[in-house]
Order: C-alpha cells, then sequence, then structure tokens
C-alpha cells in the first residue's frame, strides 16, 4: 500500500495537483495553486476573497475561503459561513455536471441562510442568493450540465 500524502504537520493531506474546480490531477501535472487553509478572516475580507474567487471561475477555492470563516466561527454566524460554502460547492458540482450534487448542496446551503433572511449580517445579500439558488437548481434539475454565473455576495 503506498504512503499517503501528508502535509508538515503529519496530518493526511493529498498533495495531488487540482484544476481551477478542485478536481485531482496526475502527480506532476500543471495545476493551480490550492486555497490557503486555516486564514482567520474579518468577514468583509472572507467575502472579498470569495467573491473575487467566484467571479474567476473558481467555486471550489471560494468554498475552502467559506470554510475558513466556518470552521474559525462561534455561535449564531457559524451556520451563515457553512450555507455559504455549501453553495460555493453547490455551484462546483453544477460546472462540473454533477446535477444530483449540486442540487443537493444549493438546497442545503440556501436553507442554512434563511435564519438570516429577515436581518442578514455583513450586507451579504441572502434573499438573493436564495433566489439564485434556487434558479441554479431548476436549471441543475432540468438539463444534464448546469452553467452558473457567479452570485454576488454583498448587495
Amino acid at each position: 500500500m503506498p504512503a499517503r500524502d501528508r502535509d508538515e504537520s503529519g496530518r493526511a493531506r493529498n498533495a495531488r495537483p487540482r484544476d481551477g474546480l478542485g478536481r485531482p490531477l496526475p502527480y506532476g501535472a500543471s495545476g493551480v495553486d490550492r486555497q490557503p487553509e486555516g486564514i482567520v478572516r474579518a468577514p468583509a475580507q472572507t467575502l472579498a476573497e470569495a467573491q473575487r474567487l467566484l467571479d474567476d471561475g473558481r467555486p471550489f477555492h471560494a468554498h475552502e475561503v467559506f470554510e475558513d470563516a466556518w470552521k474559525s466561527t462561534d455561535g449564531p454566524e457559524r451556520e451563515l459561513w457553512r450555507g455559504l460554502a455549501q453553495l460555493a460547492v453547490g455551484m462546483t458540482h453544477a460546472l462540473r455536471g454533477n446535477g444530483k450534487g449540486a442540487v443537493a448542496l444549493l438546497e442545503r446551503g440556501a436553507s442554512n441562510l434563511e435564519p438570516f433572511r429577515s436581518s442578514p449580517p455583513h450586507g451579504i445579500d441572502v434573499a438573493g442568493l436564495q433566489e439564485w439558488a434556487g434558479a441554479l437548481v431548476a436549471e441543475a434539475k432540468s438539463r444534464v450540465r448546469a452553467e452558473p454565473v457567479a452570485p454576488r455576495l454583498v448587495r
């Protein structure tokens, strides 16, 4: 059995290069830079970095930015960041042609944003994101491959 890839702290971590949608490529292939993990950002920084990645067609990497916020937040906003991460993963699945995965993650993400709809924190356009997710769900259910356009995170 081959040895597992490990990071500098000894944690199992796949070192294969990845494409822009986070899919592993063969060892030695040219991939895109990975998003650094474990960075604690202010909410505005998280939203700006994630929006940049979404606009660049890299929702998998935006999900990792949201995941950092989710994992470093305690309290009620934790579910906000989790929901945003799920929307980004849903978009990733749609771009990869996985309609079933897209629907599941987009619906879950939109549901996790619901408690924030009446009073959205950080200027996040919760209602707009839920509408965007609903439209992408409908597209993913009706086609083999959805072609999502990046949502606007902040009004």
